[in-house]
């Protein structure tokens, strides 16, 4: 099963380091974070978590919650937070889902062949309060993902769905966005009153509107 942009998020249920889960109810009417981690106790993954652990505020300020995902059992999840909180001086208290039969790994697609046929890659979703697939990014598993971009995509993905702009190459919160091709040049000012400039008719910018 292949997961595409726009998909309906697969629901399931599953043990996890902090008990048993309901996806969609853990979910709840927030935006979500689930990444897959080839195996426990592996030194990219530690790093990971403890980055994820770290961000709790930056991800809480943006209405999301955060779950991992390894193919470990929950009982070896608990001892590698050990780990992870030492060396990575944090505390995990996202719950990291026990997956050992791979059920997960199957629903999110995220069992490459080619790369490993019993290891996950680093895939990482992120899921809209509607429960649809709004980002996929998937990483080899010697590549540890990028947690600043991630954060900075979410920016995006909250601030397009609200309002008809995208965002440019690099853009980071706070910057000019361009304004929607389906919204006509003499009605931005309408919808955009802060101002906008016309570097070509198919690309016209405006001041972030949120801010």
């Amino acid at each position: 099963m292949s997961i595409r942009l726009g998909d309906t998020a697969p629901n399931f249920k599953s043990n996890t380091s902090i008990g048993e889960i309901d996806f969609y109810e853990y979910l709840g009417d927030s935006w979500g974070v689930l990444f897959s981690h080839p195996a426990d106790y592996t030194p990219v993954c530690t790093t990971e978590l403890g980055r994820t652990a770290a961000l709790k505020d930056e991800f809480e300020q943006r209405n999301v919650k955060v779950l991992a995902i390894s193919v470990d059992t929950a009982d070896s999840h608990k001892g590698w937070i050990n780990d992870i909180n030492e060396t990575q001086n944090t505390s995990v208290e996202f719950p990291i889902i026990a997956d050992p039969e791979k059920v997960v790994a199957n629903l999110y697609d995220m069992i490459h062949p080619n790369a490993s046929e019993t290891l996950t890659v680093r895939s990482l979703f992120v899921i809209s309060p509607d429960k649809k697939i709004k980002l996929i990014i998937t990483y080899p598993a010697s590549t540890g993902r990028n947690f600043n971009e991630v954060l900075r995509v979410i920016d995006s993905l909250q601030l397009t769905a609200k309002y008809s702009v995208a965002t440019p190459a690099d853009w980071q919160d706070g910057e000019d966005v361009i304004v929607m091709n389906s919204i006509k040049t003499e009605d931005i000012p309408d919808k955009f009153p802060k101002g906008h400039k016309v570097i070509k008719p198919y690309l016209r910018t405006t001041p972030q509107p949120n801010k």
